[in-house]
C-alpha cells in the first residue's frame, strides 16, 4: 500500500484540474488517496445518498418498492433523462424511479426521489453516517451554474458510504444489497470499469458536468474481496482529460488491490480455499453475463446537466 500511496502521488502530479481520490480494501481497512477530504461537485454521484435514504424509509415502513409517484411539472429538470420529456401525471413506482435515477442517471426520477422523502431528511442521515461534506441544497437543476454548489460531497465520504454497504451494513444488510444490485445495473461504464478486466464486478455511480467527472463505486477484485474506490474531479480542461485520469486510478488500484489480496492469502490460505468455494445467488445474479462492447461505455459529452 505504501507502493501503492507513491504511485498514486505521482500520477496525481500529471493531474488535469482539481482532483480528489479515496481507496479503501474492506477487509483490511487499508486506506490510500489523495485529496480525500476535498469537498468537490458532487453532480449525479449525489444520487448514492438519495438512494440510501430511500431505502432506509422503506425499512421504516414509509412506503414500499410498488408505491407509485405522479410525475408533476416541478420535478422536470430539462437536463439529463427520459422523464424530462415524460407527460405530467405519469406514474411511477418507487422501484422504477431507483433504476432510472441510479443506472441511467435520470435526473426527474430523482427529484421525484427527494420529494418523496424529503432533502433536509436526506442531509440528517447522511450526517449520522459520518459525513462532512455531503450536502443536497436543493432539488437538481442544470440550470446555470449553481449546480456546482448544490450538490457536494468528498472522495471520503463516498468511500465511507459505500464501505459500510460493501459490508453490508448500510441501513441493513437487505437494503445494502438491493443497493448494490442497482448500482451494478450502472449503463455508464467508461471510467472506473473501463480498464479493468473483462467480467469484473463493480457497482457504482457517475457523475459529469461540463468540467466534472466523477466515478465512485465498490469493485470485486479477481479473489471477489471488494474494495471501494472514490475518485473525482473539477475544473477540468477537458472532459476527456478526466476520463483518462479516472482511468489510469481505476487500473492502478486493481493492480494494487489485487497484490493485497494475494498476500491476505497467502496469510491465510483456508480463508482463500474457503472464498474460491464460495458461490452465492447474489454472485450469479450480480456476475455479468455479456460484457459490453467498448464503444458503449464512453460518457456523455459535455453538458451542464449532473448526468451519468
Amino acid at each position: 500500500m505504501a507502493d501503492f500511496q507513491a504511485e498514486l502521488s505521482a500520477y496525481s502530479l500529471r493531474a488535469p484540474g482539481h482532483v480528489g481520490i479515496a481507496i479503501e480494501d474492506v477487509a483490511t481497512g487499508a486506506t490510500s488517496g489523495i485529496n480525500r477530504g476535498a469537498e468537490m461537485p458532487a453532480a449525479s454521484t449525489i444520487k448514492i445518498p438519495v438512494m440510501v435514504e430511500v431505502f432506509r424509509q422503506l425499512v421504516a415502513g414509509n412506503f414500499d418498492l410498488n408505491t407509485k409517484l405522479r410525475l408533476r411539472r416541478a420535478d422536470k429538470d430539462w437536463g439529463y433523462g427520459d422523464l424530462c420529456d415524460a407527460p405530467v401525471g405519469g406514474s411511477y413506482t418507487v422501484s422504477r424511479l431507483l433504476a432510472l435515477m441510479i443506472d441511467v442517471s435520470d435526473n426527474t426520477a430523482t427529484n421525484m426521489l427527494i420529494r418523496l422523502v424529503g432533502r433536509q431528511r436526506i442531509n440528517a442521515t447522511m450526517a449520522n453516517y459520518g459525513l462532512t461534506h455531503t450536502r443536497l441544497r436543493d432539488f437538481i437543476r442544470t440550470e446555470g451554474p449553481s449546480i456546482h454548489w448544490t450538490l457536494r460531497s468528498s472522495p471520503a465520504d463516498m468511500a465511507h458510504l459505500l464501505g459500510v454497504m460493501a459490508k453490508e451494513q448500510l441501513v441493513d444488510e437487505w437494503s445494502s444489497r438491493e443497493m448494490i444490485q442497482i448500482l451494478g445495473g450502472q449503463q455508464h461504464n467508461g471510467l472506473l470499469p473501463e480498464p479493468l478486466p473483462p467480467g469484473t464486478r463493480i457497482a457504482h455511480k457517475t457523475g459529469t458536468l461540463h468540467d466534472t467527472l466523477n466515478d465512485v463505486g465498490i469493485v470485486y477484485g479477481a479473489s471477489e474481496d471488494p474494495y471501494v474506490i472514490a475518485v473525482m474531479t473539477t475544473d477540468l480542461p477537458t472532459l476527456e482529460s478526466g476520463r483518462r485520469f479516472i482511468r489510469g486510478v481505476s487500473k492502478m488500484a486493481y493492480t494494487a488491490l489485487g497484490k493485497l489480496g494475494g498476500w491476505r492469502d497467502d496469510l491465510n490460505p483456508a480463508a482463500a480455499l474457503e472464498r474460491a468455494a464460495r458461490t452465492t445467488p447474489e454472485q450469479q445474479m450480480w456476475t455479468p453475463q455479456n460484457v459490453p462492447a467498448e464503444a458503449a461505455s464512453a460518457e456523455p459529452t459535455a453538458a451542464p446537466s449532473p448526468s451519468p
